[in-house]
């Protein structure tokens, strides 16, 4: 089998929540191949971010299954999927603030310490505007800047999965379009990347594929750039989620 129709996430009919009987998931579905880049996207309160936190065992799920490359990884602890090859940036409090760049990323590669100097040699040609500020304190940069470090940290462990949580959150526009060049240029490297994101149309044109969730349930599924031209996910979705993005967005200019 190619490389790249390889199966390396599976959700299947996922029910989850936090609160007791109460789930924020309904029967959700999503499958990702290797190599590829998935889209997540879908109006306030469609359990986007609540799927991403299932596949990195931050939400208990009640019903239903998530694989990695075949192996059951439903109920399993967030530092074993770390292990396994997956990879976190939540929306918010991504970075250690106190700390400089570098011990950032330090962070990011506890399992592995010896491999520090390589991988940071790798981030560094990546990200290379945090190069030459690695000793700054993290909690001294713009939004964009954080968002970098925070992806970065995340790569330090070479995962095999990457899951975004909002990469674009609360950043200018020119900020949003770097952190999406930066998103594809990673998935380039040949990681499997899954993007939860508020700017659905700017998601979708950059995605292999993508998936609309409304109520915690699939509303629609397909190549990003179909969904992006689909008359009913323009009527129903594109033009609720673009005004949702314009209320939320922080214009973080730096």
């Amino acid at each position: 089998m190619n490389d790249q129709q390889r199966l390396v996430v599976k959700a299947d009919e996922l029910h989850a929540g936090y609160l007791p009987g109460i789930n924020i998931l309904n029967g959700c579905t999503l499958e990702a191949y290797a190599g590829e880049l998935v889209g997540i996207i879908g109006p306030n309160g469609a359990g986007k971010s609540t799927l991403l936190k299932a596949l990195f065992g931050l939400v208990d799920i009640r019903q239903g299954s998530v694989t990695l490359d075949g192996e059951d990884i439903t109920h399993a602890a967030t530092d074993q999927l770390v292990r396994k090859g997956v990879g976190f940036v939540p929306q918010t409090n991504n970075v250690f603030p106190s700390l400089s760049i570098e011990e950032n990323l330090q962070m990011g590669l506890f399992l592995k310490p010896k491999e520090f100097a390589s991988r940071a040699a790798q981030m560094w040609e990546l990200f290379p505007m945090l190069a030459d500020r690695r000793k700054q304190r993290a909690g001294s940069l713009s939004g964009g800047e954080r968002q970098s470090v925070a992806m970065a940290r995340a790569l330090m462990m070479d995962p095999k999965v990457l899951l975004l949580d909002e990469p674009s959150a609360g950043l200018s526009p020119v900020r949003q379009d770097e952190t999406f060049i930066r998103t594809r240029q990673i998935n380039k490297t040949g990681v499997t990347i899954i993007m939860v994101e508020q700017n659905a149309r700017r998601c979708l044109q950059i995605c292999d594929r993508a998936y609309v969730l409304d109520q915690g349930r699939n509303a629609y599924d397909g190549p990003g750039r179909e969904l992006a031209n689909d008359p009913k996910v323009i009527e129903l979705y594109l033009g609720t989620l673009a005004s949702e993005v314009e209320t939320r967005t922080g214009g973080d200019a730096a």
